[in-house]
């Protein structure tokens, strides 16, 4: 029987691992630092509209701890640009009976297009996957989740497209941990409309009005359009995707915004994804001649913040229209 070991405890990492324990598919989840000890010292807390469950998930540390076995799959659920730290870590590890972890299984949960080459360095098997949740993870030991008894929404495949036995296993497996998930031909284009989704994610730190707001978004997705054109980068359609996309029932955790996760990366202190979803628009535009200045001035922006130490203080979303408002 698989056992998923899920690496990054963050609110999707935590929560699948979470969700999958309690449905009885055995999980083995990686958590570093505070986050760690606390799920080690009293489970994994999911506050829901409802109420709030414990989930005492097996955790580890690290891979001192997790005792590879040849029936693990590993998940990779750290952020973009924690990964190749993780691949530097793990893939060459010992396996139980021989062999070494790049032998196994990976699924990737990241967002943006660059995660599943680094991994295809050191693993042959990788499935790509994409994401769709409303959880949250801002305190040690806690995953806020509001939807429900759906939990998520999950395609994957294999890497770069098609479907196999296994890939047909992990999306049983997810839907039985209450992730509505498929397997899918076409990950790759369902990565490209992910991206396409998380390219204004980090408007959450900007203010400003209604309507700047909303054309700063137009024009960085307008840049990502011109950008997979010119690179030739199919997207699953969005008439498609909305059509076959079930419907999360969110409900209101008490005490609890939603935000996205580069809010929540800003809020934790943790390191921005920004050059791995705005700053993928960039290199493609770089390496394919086409200008994504408002791509760039919010890579900047962001790259900038984390840099000094990260804040949520909000940034006049004007910058994005005319960066010669603010110097960067």
């Amino acid at each position: 029987m698989t056992r998923y070991v899920v690496i990054g405890a963050g609110a999707l990492g935590g929560l699948l691992a979470a969700e999958l324990h309690t449905s009885g598919i055995e999980s083995l989840l990686v958590a570093r630092g505070a986050n760690g000890e606390a799920i080690r010292a009293g489970g994994l807390r999911i506050r829901r509209p409802e109420g709030t469950d414990v989930v005492r998930v097996p955790v580890a540390s690290g891979p001192d701890e997790a005792s590879l076995r040849p029936d693990d799959l590993l998940v990779l659920g750290v952020k973009t640009q924690d990964v190749e730290a993780v691949l530097q870590t793990w893939s060459w590890l010992p396996v139980e009976g021989g062999g070494v972890a790049a032998d196994l299984p990976v699924v990737t949960l990241q967002n943006g297009l660059a995660t599943e080459e680094a991994v295809l360095r050191r693993f042959g098997e990788v499935y790509a996957a994409t994401a769709w949740i409303a959880a949250s993870h801002l305190s040690p030991g806690e995953v806020v989740s509001p939807s429900w008894p759906t939990v998520g929404i999950i395609w994957l495949g294999r890497h770069h497209s098609g479907t196999d036995e296994r890939a047909e296993q992990i999306a049983a497996d997810l839907r039985a941990a209450r992730f509505a998930a498929t397997a899918v031909d076409d990950i790759a284009g369902w990565k490209a409309h992910k991206l396409r989704g998380n390219i204004t994610n980090g408007l959450d730190l900007f203010a400003g009005s209604a309507d700047d707001v909303a054309q700063a978004a137009a024009l960085l997705v307008a840049e990502l359009d011109s950008v997979f054109l010119a690179a030739s980068i199919d997207v699953v359609d969005p008439a498609t995707a909305v059509a076959t996309v079930p419907a999360l029932d969110i409900g209101t955790v008490p005490g609890h915004e939603h935000r996205r996760s580069t809010w929540q990366s800003f809020a934790r202190g943790a390191g921005s994804e920004v050059d791995y979803l705005n700053g993928e628009i960039v290199l493609l535009g770089r390496l394919h001649g086409v200008p994504t200045p408002v791509n760039e001035t919010l890579q900047r922006a962001l790259g900038a913040r984390a840099a000094a130490g990260g804040s949520t203080e909000p940034i006049d979303v004007r910058l994005l229209l005319d960066p010669a408002l603010q110097p960067i």
